[in-house]
């Protein structure tokens, strides 16, 4: 998995240096078990590292042993975002075994000898032979002979598989109140995840010490199917395969450009468990960890906790890392690669890492050239619509950096002109032709991003890791921001001419079939038990403890929102932001593309108008000065026209943002390079496998020929419109009946001052257009479609047509999909992942409807290799029919639930969205009292009613989309009429 990238954290004044101090006194004791009373020893002072003016005031611990520990304290809900970083990603990967990071990462969740082990003693013999057995497997290569012992590792599997219970790690994570549990791998680093309740943070840290502590690779072949199917996937993404050829080029002699984070088909299916542990024992050690925490916490009362549990685990040497040096690039380095997807240019240029200051300047003309509004790029290229779309993004790592410009093509474009407009764009730069005002604008909205970012625990504890990983220190992180701002536009000039030359590396991504395109063959398998109903120890003594009970917190809209109203008779639906100093305006329309398609095309047309008083391009320029953005997007039957930004220029935006509204341009050469740009998009989203599926597929199940998709303009009607007729729709919007959501620092009576100054509305308001939905189809038969798509894997979709929405279900449908398809720890997941090894992503839900009077639908996805269809798809039927019966599973669920919303805080714009929604669904009140009261009184017979009345038998219609020459047709028309869909009948053109 691709690492996230976080770019700036505050500009600050001035950084003072790093300052160390001591926390409170605190006892402490040797690690023990889980429920263990420890006896105190001697009272403890844990010195810590702060830096004045950090806005995330942060304390950093460095305990005995080497483990490096961020806090921050932020109580926007009673919970902790949790990261357990490593400094080891797939860059450290041995080049004879790659992918071995990465595997590790998914081995990390299978326990010790104490978590997911119901008998170790049994159990650690067998797994034993299966280790040596593969040191043996890996060292032959006679077909035979390798199947035959193949046979006798899945023969042994099954034996050790008896005393081990699957998934019981996220078990326990959901059983404290565990959401997104997780991890990922990259070329620097391997990241754990976990966002937890916070009173139960002893238990996270008791479960997180015991994994660092101790490596068992238990159900090891299942597991190593799901990361065969996670390779296959990789083959059947063309981006990946042009980002993966992009680094070769980059780096020839470097593991960024040899190896890959997957790793390579050969060293996949000649896997080492003995090499698992022995990087395991390299690189896991406490002093190359770190735990990265922000949330509802207390500093000294955690760093108590983590001592505590973490404390004893002994540090280890950690092989050193020598980069190797790559030699200059002093002519364009070109390859082509091949796949169905739309044609593209990818482009980059190679840097110094992270912590150089030429990083800096490279992320200085990234945004130069991108940064959603006024870059060179954005008004060059994006709004003049001289490409489909361009962008710009720098990949920077510890040690080099990459500059990637990205590009795809309108009708009639050879990639070579793509290629030829994006390096024009660093042309400029290299000039200067770019305004002096850009830079300190970039530095004032990235700073108002950062501030913006402080409210999510998620970015807070990823700055840490990002930290850590760069091996900086947090004053030395902070203080690259300054470095940032100071940053001029000679430098900028200066080293653009110095360093993007013919420098660069090319790949030209076009469609057609890549007959290089391998897969992972499938092995023989027998499906091993998952245990469902037994628990280790350490499981029963973990759960078992006793923890503060939190009391939930429900939204009261009548006393959360207020109510207030225009001069107009328009409503306003006010929440007050107390946190910083910015803004969200919302103009909401209960009216969309359903009421007339040209509501969509009028929306997308705004961005490429000007005002009698700026053109399109000054008009975007004047927004980013102020530190605001614009938008405006039409659903099916809503319209929202937002506004956002820094609250000291709300008015000057909200008057730049109303005479657009009110006054935009027409533009006849904009329209009609739009229009040829619409066309060329939807000609590519024929080639894009998740646009056939989830949109074009699903559409077509659920409402037949005549579905939303369907319904666009035609060409014909396209290239008949007139600017008039985008414009009048744009300045109609305000007239009609519409509400303002406001979430900001201004009091209630300086809002509205404002707004009957500057938001122009009729005295009386047109009534919107009635709803127009279209019909929901019913399934009356079995039926399977399918789409030809050349790719490796296979997508399967299993839709059935539920009841008309009704809240008194609600909370019975939480615990049915928490139980049985959602995430690791659902029966889905064990049965067809865990035991079978059928497919990498499979997930089952009962989805609600979003608006009253629609109907709920159950949606089913396998993403499996094509050869295991057959199974995957009988297994999915299986569970569909005859739930398994598991009261541990339906207890976990339940008490997941329970301590989810009992430390779920809905805040800020969010209580906004959240009074929108209800007003959907016909409530006037939050939902969530509903499931925190019900849902733990439901027992399983109830469950098992609710799922033979609602799923069991029910007709379904089968999406399909994978290669002919793959796919098992007779299998396929076991499960009803087997039908070929083209395009052009899913698509409408």
């Amino acid at each position: 998995m691709k690492k996230p990238f976080l770019l700036l954290f505050p500009a600050l004044a001035v950084f003072s240096l790093t300052q160390c101090q001591t926390s409170k006194p605190a006892v402490s004791g040797t690690a023990a078990a889980p429920g263990t009373t420890v006896a105190p020893t001697q009272p403890k002072e844990y010195k810590y590292e702060t830096v004045a003016g950090d806005p995330l005031k942060a304390r950093i611990y460095t305990l005995a042993n080497g483990l490096t520990v961020y806090l921050s304290d932020y109580k926007d809900a009673p919970r902790i975002q949790t990261y357990l970083a490593v400094r080891a990603g797939s860059k450290n990967d041995p080049a004879t075994a790659t992918g071995l990071a990465h595997y590790l990462e998914h081995m990390v969740f299978k326990g010790t000898s104490r978590l997911g082990t119901q008998n170790w003693a049994a159990e650690k013999p067998e797994l034993d032979k299966i280790e040596a057995l593969y040191e043996v497997y890996r060292s032959k290569t006679d077909l035979t002979e390798r199947k035959r012992l193949y046979h006798q590792i899945d023969s042994i599997s099954g034996v050790a598989a008896k005393y081990a219970v699957a998934n019981e790690y996220d078990k326990l994570m959901g059983a404290i109140g565990g959401k997104g549990s997780n991890a990922y791998t990259s070329v620097e680093q391997t990241v754990y995840q976990e966002d937890i309740p916070a009173n139960q943070l002893e238990k996270w840290a008791a479960v997180q010490s015991e994994r660092l502590g101790e490596l068992v690779p238990r159900l090891f072949h299942t597991e190593l199917e799901a990361v065969y199917e996670e390779k296959n996937r990789t083959l059947d993404s063309d981006f990946s395969k042009a980002y993966e050829a992009l680094n070769a080029s980059l780096y020839p002699r470097h593991p960024y450009g040899t190896q890959t984070t997957i790793g390579t088909i050969p060293h996949l299916q000649n896997p080492s468990i003995t090499e698992i542990k022995k990087y395991f024992q390299q690189y896991y050690g406490p002093n190359n960890v770190a735990l990265c925490l922000s949330g509802d916490l207390d500093y000294d009362q955690t760093i108590r906790v983590i001592d505590r549990y973490f404390g004893q685990l002994p540090s280890r040497p950690v092989p050193a890392f020598t980069p190797p040096q790559e030699a200059p690039i002093t002519a364009p380095i070109v390859k082509e690669v091949l796949g169905p997807d739309a044609e593209n240019v990818l482009l980059g240029f190679r840097f110094p890492g992270t912590t150089t200051h030429e990083a800096l300047l490279v992320r200085m003309i990234d945004k130069i050239l991108t940064n959603g509004q006024a870059g060179l790029i954005d008004l060059n290229l994006n709004q003049q619509q001289k490409v489909l779309q361009a962008t710009s993004f720098a990949d920077v790592n510890n040690d080099y950096s990459t500059h990637v410009l990205y590009g795809t093509a309108r009708q009639g474009q050879s990639l070579a002109q793509v290629r030829d407009l994006l390096l024009a764009q660093l042309e400029e730069i290299k000039q200067g032709r770019f305004p002096d005002w850009l830079i300190p604008a970039i530095i004032n909205n990235e700073q108002l991003q950062r501030t913006k970012s402080y409210e999510s625990n998620e970015a807070r504890a990823g700055a840490f890791v990002a930290a850590f990983v760069a091996r900086e220190n947090w004053r030395d992180f902070l203080g690259q921001y300054e470095e940032f701002g100071k940053i001029t536009k000679a430098e900028v000039v200066d080293f653009a001419r110095k360093n993007y030359g013919p420098n660069y590396a090319l790949v030209y991504k076009r469609t057609g079939k890549d007959l290089t395109a391998a897969k992972v063959v499938k092995p023989a398998i027998t499906p091993v038990p998952v245990n469902r109903d037994a628990a280790s120890t350490f499981y029963k003594e973990v759960t078992s403890r006793k923890a503060p009970e939190l009391q939930p917190v429900f939204v009261d809209y009548k006393k959360d929102i207020q109510e207030l109203k225009l001069a107009s008779g328009v409503p306003v639906f006010y929440t007050q932001n107390t946190e910083n100093k910015l803004f969200n305006l919302y103009y909401v329309l209960d009216m969309g593309t359903n009421n007339d398609p040209k509501l969509g095309l009028a929306a997308d047309y705004l961005q490429y108008l000007g005002t009698d008083k700026y053109t399109a391009a000054q008009l975007q320029q004047e927004f980013y000065k102020l530190g605001c953005s614009f938008g405006v997007s039409s659903g099916p039957d809503r319209i929202f026209v937002s506004l956002s930004g820094l609250d000291q220029n709300f008015e000057p935006a909200l008057q730049l943002f109303e005479s657009l509204l009110a006054n935009p341009k027409p533009d006849a050469a904009a329209l009609k390079d739009m229009v040829a740009g619409t066309l060329k998009a939807r000609q590519d989203a024929k080639l894009n496998k998740q646009v056939i599926l989830q949109q074009a597929m699903v559409n077509y199940a659920k409402y037949g020929p005549k579905n939303p998709l369907t319904s666009q303009l035609s060409e014909k009607q396209l290239k008949e419109l007139k600017p008039q007729d985008l414009t009048a729709l744009t300045k109609k919007l305000t007239s009609y009946q519409h509400r303002v959501l406001y979430y900001g620092p201004r009091p209630t009576d300086g809002l509205t001052t404002v707004l009957n100054t500057n938001h122009r509305a009729p005295a009386q308001l047109l009534p919107v257009p009635a709803d127009k939905d279209f019909a929901e189809q019913p399934i009356n038969s079995r039926q399977v479609y399918w789409v030809d798509y050349n790719m490796v894997q296979a997508e399967i979709l299993f839709l059935t047509k539920g009841d008309v929405y009704d809240r008194k279900l609600v909370p019975t449908v939480s615990v049915y999909n928490e139980y049985f398809g959602s995430g690791m720890g659902g029966i889905v997941f064990q049965e067809l992942r865990e035991s079978k090894a059928l497919a990498y992503a499979v997930s089952s839900s009962y989805a609600n409807a979003s608006k009253l009077g629609r109907s709920n639908y159950i949606l089913s996805y396998i993403g499996a290799q094509s050869d295991k269809v057959p199974e995957a798809m009988a297994g999915m039927t299986a569970l569909l029919t005859d739930m398994p019966v598991a009261e541990a599973n339906l207890q976990i669920a339940k008490d997941a639930i329970r301590n989810s919303i009992a430390t779920e805080r809905i805040t800020k714009a969010d209580i906004l969205f959240s009074y929108e929604r209800a007003r959907r669904l016909g409530l006037d009140y939050d939902l969530r009292k509903d499931v925190y009261e019900q849902a733990p009184n439901l027992t399983f017979d109830q469950l098992r009613q609710f799922q033979q009345a609602k799923i069991k038998g029910q007709n379904q219609t089968i999406l399909v989309i994978g290669s002919k020459d793959r796919l098992n047709f007779k299998e396929l028309a076991k499960y009803g009429q087997l039908r070929q869909l083209t395009l052009k009948e899913i698509f409408g053109y």
